[in-house]
């Protein structure tokens, strides 16, 4: 492919798409009934969250004996899970906060999207240790209250500081959500025939009028959010980390642990956005919104961050080996030749050497190869927390070694896993704003259409989340830049 696919001055959408295309296109999804292609998707992540209900109802009944959770192998695939889905949300917090704070234009296309991912994926996460905990309806004894119980929660526990950390990183990235689906929802309201729907966005836009003094108070907002909502992105998973890292086990009692886990949050978050917005933009008919260029940019920072999470697999074995310490070196020895060696293997080849194909621009700029490679860095991903709870089967005692042989019931639970966040981003596609249509306006070359005369919605500047000029807060206006 000619490397001047994408000249450095080429503007990010087509100068035929007018304001009020973009407009019609994101609100289609909510205004008509989905193709079958939707149906089929939503039928098949339907199937797998009603058995991850299925499975947590018989664990309730029967207990957590259904499940290959051993001695010395305490948590299982729980845990797994859990970090995997946090590490996930962290995309969608780093494309609408840190990349907003940057004026990073090609976000525009995409931030809706892996904003909602981030709640989806927080929510879904949350979900196993409130199980795991096997009695889940006194789960609420891990929040710090007052009670006649006399019994306070061990404030050294991670455990605990997950409780707050991600509860914490939910709450405003839900904020964050929420506050920029604001203007949108007053566009869906001024364009509703139906008296209901028609109501029902009057509520969810909070009266929004469009005036210039909603503008600055929106803007005003948004901007605080993202400055409060990026230093979550790397306190969040450090604080996951935490979980291992301040155990004495060889492999996890490490510092090397919090920038590690960051960077693999934010690898694994970055290729699921690429996985959906694939999906999302076929179903949809959304391709001239959400363009190849934009997808390209998140497998450079895709590419970028495998790079980040190849060293970090590297220096692990090299501080071992350096260390000089027998336990420390047989645990890695052990994790790349032992047992479990084929998922560390699975692990490093997904994560550290299929996305090098990503140097190659006809592959960044693939559909087709990008959604393959996307899925393979979640698998690895997903084998990387596996492989670092897998540590665990060889302890300090040769007595007490065993090995985790998972059970229907557990691949059972992570597919169900999976089932509930696609059923939720799906719902969302189909009755949510996916693209915040006045940040989309403000990135139109030419928003007025192909004559270059007037100005539509957002053409008045060129950075986003500014307030719309004097004489543009019109009841025409009302939802957009």
């Amino acid at each position: 492919m000619s490397p001047e696919l994408f000249p450095k001055d080429a503007p990010l959408l087509s100068r035929d798409i007018r304001s009020a295309d973009v407009t019609d296109t994101v609100l289609a999804p909510m205004g008509r009934w989905p193709g079958v292609s939707w149906y089929i998707l939503f039928g098949i992540a339907k199937a797998l969250m009603l058995l991850l209900f299925a499975v947590v109802g018989l664990q309730f009944v029967i207990g957590l004996g259904i499940f290959s959770i051993t001695n010395p192998v305490g948590w299982g695939v729980y845990i797994v899970n859990f970090v995997f889905w946090v590490g996930i949300g962290h995309a969608g917090t780093l494309i609408s906060a840190i990349l907003f704070i940057f004026r990073q234009k090609w976000r525009t296309a995409i931030n809706r999207s892996a904003e909602a991912m981030t709640i989806f994926a927080v929510m879904t996460a949350g979900i196993f240790p409130l199980i795991h905990v096997g009695r889940s309806w006194v789960a609420y004894w891990l929040i710090p209250y007052p009670a006649e119980r006399l019994l306070w929660p061990n404030f050294r526990s991670p455990l605990l500081w997950d409780v707050f950390a991600v509860t914490t990183y939910l709450t405003v990235s839900l904020l964050f959500w929420y506050q920029g689906l604001i203007p949108d929802w007053a566009t869906a309201r001024d364009r509703a025939k139906n008296k209901i729907f028609k109501t029902i966005y009057s509520l969810l836009s909070f009266g929004w009028t469009g005036s210039v003094r909603d503008w600055n108070h929106y803007e005003r907002g948004y901007a605080q959010f993202a400055w409060i909502s990026a230093p979550l992105v790397l306190s969040v998973h450090s604080i996951v980390s935490f979980d291992f890292a301040v155990s004495l086990i060889p492999g996890w009692h490490t510092t090397f642990f919090p920038p590690y886990f960051v960077a693999g949050a934010v690898f694994s978050g970055f290729a699921m956005v690429v996985t959906l917005l694939v999906i999302m933009r076929k179903v949809f008919q959304m391709e001239h919104l959400i363009t190849i260029r934009h997808l390209e940019y998140m497998n450079k920072i895709i590419l970028t961050t495998s790079m980040l999470v190849s060293y970090a697999y590297i220096t692990e074995f090299v501080i071992a080996w350096y260390s000089g310490h027998q336990s420390e070196q047989y645990a890695f020895y052990n994790r790349a030749f032992g047992p479990y060696g084929w998922a560390f293997w699975v692990m490093f080849i997904c994560n550290a050497v299929i996305p090098h194909a990503f140097w190659w621009k006809s592959i960044r700029t693939s559909l087709g190869a990008m959604f393959v490679i996307s899925i393979f860095v979640n698998i690895g991903m997903w084998f990387e927390r596996f492989n670092i709870v897998m540590s665990l089967h060889r302890d300090f005692l040769p007595a007490s070694w065993g090995e985790y042989i998972m059970t229907p019931y557990d691949y059972a639970i992570t597919a169900g896993g999976f089932g509930l966040f696609f059923t939720l981003f799906l719902l969302f596609c189909r009755t949510f704003p996916t693209i915040a249509i006045g940040e989309m306006k403000t990135t139109l070359p030419n928003p007025s259409g192909t004559h270059g005369h007037g100005h539509g919605h957002g053409s008045h500047h060129e950075k986003g989340h500014h307030a719309p000029a004097a004489g543009h807060a019109t009841p025409a206006h009302t939802g957009a830049h």
